[in-house]
């Protein structure tokens, strides 16, 4: 695929996704302009692109689509339901065309084709025929005239457009004649002269460089807005001007003054294309020569500001100067943003990740020589570079950090369409979206997120009916939230349904044989079920859920990204689903530990405080740390390390997904920057390991998985407890 089509197809998807969401906004706010402006402007851009790269199918399937949004922003047709949705199913198609067009594929396929076909027919027939607009009775409005610049007009009917094109149109894959052809299909060029004044001598010409310039008399009916817009493509990196039919002699004149060539071979050039008469050119160039009047103190006039002139002429109201210029200044101010944007491909950035993440291991053994060494000077170099790296570190990941709102956006599109499809009414409630994680991070949480939220809908909320015989309003709610905590991001679903029915769920376990008839289990032990393979609750399979597959996909997937999945939920009042990942699977900063001869790193961003094991009395696993239970595990005992317990250990108390515990290690090694290697296939199912790094010294260490620990810590206590209180019990018996 050649460079150009590549940037289309990459732009264009990023203006469906912003077409698909404002089409939801305006749903709900039918009426708002803003809205409907950036639909048409979104479309338009797609359109004006694939005119630009020749993709037939894609131009026609799309001016159908723009038709239909000009007639809802002239207000010649109302947004309801069945519009939202069927231009919601457009929008959907043509992100299928550009699939085609990236494929290389010449044209769509057969069924492809056939659906454009019909998406476009139901167009035609319910929303852009006379009688679906109410115009059969009536002629169609005519056209406004054109408005032209004030008194002394030059007699002409043609739009004038002066056009420069930039120097790095061609190294950016632009085509220049390909805008013109795209021009014609809202006019007729009448005459065209094109100008390379700006060509430099041979010796000094730039063969990648573009020198051309046009100057076009261009007759049509569409209004300025439309002929800019063919431009949008390369609008910043071009000189456009446009002077409406009927423009005052002195507006090509100003013109002439902004244009680079020189006035008198401009004005040659206008009088070749039809702009201007020779006895016109003549009086502006006396008229120019001349200069302004002097006022009384012998100054010259300076040029009112055009929107002053308006407001004094009563064309426009103030107001609508004042927004005007409010207006210009926020878009000035995102054009200023996006040039301060720049494009990467991810797999360049991935290799950037892996070069910093060797070089961390690097640095590690340089400094472990460095301290070998006992060298002063030595070690305070080694420790500049460290420095010096963490911020080549920290400034890498940052690159790959984005926004969870754009995933969570997509959402709103699959709240809708599923809501509509079981007759719920539901509303999602986005928050948080301004929270960053690594980009392979939000890859991967697509699917869970897409699991849960279909499943909460289908599931967890009630019908409108059954809410409103519960005393619910009949209107449903799903939340997703996401924020940092301590090192990780929770991302929560959150509905206001029915909850999790626990009995029906121990009733299921027990017919599939997963526990036993009356076992006794906690809260979290029975809703952690609906995650076995193959488990479901549901009376009847739809199209939606009821086979038993999803919820254990959604958690191999989870902890696949090293994370955990909670639930928690109340009967007729809810469900709550709680992920907890890391922020990135690169690098972290770890806190380095050893237990006999092997060494071991526990996320820093877990750790609370260290701390000296004091004598423990008795065989219980847990201490008092200031009038707090805290219970603990032995990396020893876990691992089944071989040989004596040192005299000294030491307690790691760690923090997480809100709890509390200790690690018993032997040795405190210190803070260190720490390279994640993934484990292979075969080491998958190991609890309590995270993954691995490598150590300066050449050696490989384990990271520990903190929560699964923290709550294997806890567990132990419990089972501990509850053996204790059973032989009690068998005493007192």
């Amino acid at each position: 695929m050649d460079e150009i089509t590549s940037v289309f197809v990459t732009e264009s998807r990023e203006q469906l996704e912003a077409m698909e969401a404002a089409l939801l906004q305006l749903e709900d706010n039918p009426d708002d302009a803003d809205i409907l402006g950036a639909v048409f402007r979104a479309a338009h851009t797609i359109k004006g692109g694939a005119g630009v790269i020749e993709c037939g199918f894609l131009v026609a399937f799309t001016h159908v689509v723009e038709s239909a949004l000009d007639k809802l922003r002239n207000g010649e047709i109302t947004a309801n339901a069945d519009l939202i949705a069927l231009l919601l199913a457009c929008s959907d198609h043509m992100g299928h065309l550009i699939g085609v067009l990236e494929s290389g594929t010449a044209a769509p396929g057969g069924d492809l084709q056939t659906d454009g076909d019909a998406l476009l027919a139901r167009l035609q027939r319910d929303w852009l025929s006379a009688d679906a607009v109410g115009a059969a009775a009536a002629p169609a409005p005519k056209a406004e005239p054109v408005l032209s610049s004030g008194g002394g007009a030059v007699e002409t009917d043609c739009w004038h457009i002066s056009l420069r094109f930039g120097p790095d149109v061609l190294k950016n894959g632009m085509d220049p004649l390909s805008f013109l052809r795209y021009l014609t299909t809202l006019g007729r060029i009448e005459r065209i002269e094109t100008l390379a004044d700006a060509m430099p001598a041979a010796e000094e010409m730039d063969p990648e460089a573009c020198y051309l310039g046009f100057e076009i008399s261009f007759s049509s009916d569409a209004d300025k807005a439309a002929i800019e817009r063919v431009f949008d493509f390369v609008r910043d990196e071009c000189a456009l001007y446009i002077l409406p039919p009927r423009s005052r002699l002195a507006d090509y004149m100003q013109l002439m003054a902004a244009l680079p060539e020189d006035s008198m071979r401009l004005g040659e050039i206008l009088v070749r294309v039809g702009a201007l008469t020779q006895a016109e050119l003549d009086e502006g160039l006396r008229t120019q020569s001349a200069g302004t009047e002097p006022d009384a103190a012998g100054e010259p006039h300076p040029a009112a500001p055009l929107g002053e002139i308006l407001v004094e002429q009563h064309v426009v109201q103030p107001e609508l100067v004042e927004a005007a210029v409010v207006k210009q200044k926020q878009v000035s101010d995102k054009k200023a943003a996006d040039a301060r944007l720049i494009r990467i491909q991810a797999d360049k950035l991935d290799r950037l990740i892996d070069l910093v993440g060797e070089l961390v291991i690097a640095g590690a053994s340089v400094n472990l020589l460095a301290s070998r060494a006992g060298q002063a000077d030595l070690t305070e170099a080694t420790s500049i570079v460290s420095r010096l790296v963490e911020s080549i570190r920290d400034s890498a990941l940052q690159l790959r950090m984005v926004q969870i709102g754009e995933t969570f956006g997509r959402f709103n599109r699959v709240v809708r369409d599923v809501s509509k499809e079981l007759g719920k009414d539901i509303e999602l409630v986005i928050t948080g979206g301004e929270t960053e994680l690594d980009k392979s991070v939000v890859e991967k949480i697509g699917d869970p997120l897409m699991h849960l939220v279909r499943n909460a809908i289908d599931h967890g909320i009630e019908p409108p009916e059954v809410r409103a015989a519960r005393g619910k309003p009949p209107r449903g709610r799903l939340a997703l939230n996401a924020f940092h905590d301590s090192g990780s991001i929770v991302i929560e679903i959150v509905d206001d349904g029915g909850g999790l029915n626990r009995d029906k769920i121990t009733r299921k376990a027990v017919e599939r044989g997963l526990i036993a008839s009356g076992q006794s289990l906690s809260d979290n032990e029975i809703y952690g079920l609906i995650f076995e393979p193959g488990f479901s609750t549901a009376d009847r399979v739809s199209n939606l859920s009821g086979r038993g597959v999803g919820m254990d996909v959604v958690k191999r997937n989870i902890q696949s990204l090293r994370g955990r999945v909670e639930v928690s939920s109340t009967e007729g009042e809810g469900t709550r689903f709680s992920i907890r990942l890391p922020l990135t699977l690169a690098i972290i900063d770890g806190f380095l530990v050893g237990a006999g001869a092997a060494s071991y790193v526990i996320p820093l961003d877990t750790v609370v405080e260290c701390m000296e094991l004091q004598a423990v009395t008795t065989e219980r696993n847990y201490l008092n740390l200031r009038g707090e239970v805290l219970p603990f595990i032995r990396l020893r005992n876990l691992f089944e390390i071989d040989g004596e317990r040192p005299r000294r250990e030491n307690v790691v108390v760690v923090r997480a997904a809100g709890q509390k515990a200790g690690i018993v290690v032997d040795q405190l090694l210190g803070e260190f920057q720490t390279v994640i290697k993934p484990l292979g296939h075969l080491f998958r199912n190991l609890r309590g390991i995270g993954g691995s790094t490598i150590l300066g010294s050449g050696e490989v260490a384990l990271i520990l998985d903190v929560q699964a620990l923290a709550q294997l810590a806890a567990k132990g206590e419990e089972t501990s407890l509850s053996h204790n209180q059973t032989g009690r019990n068998s005493l007192a018996n």
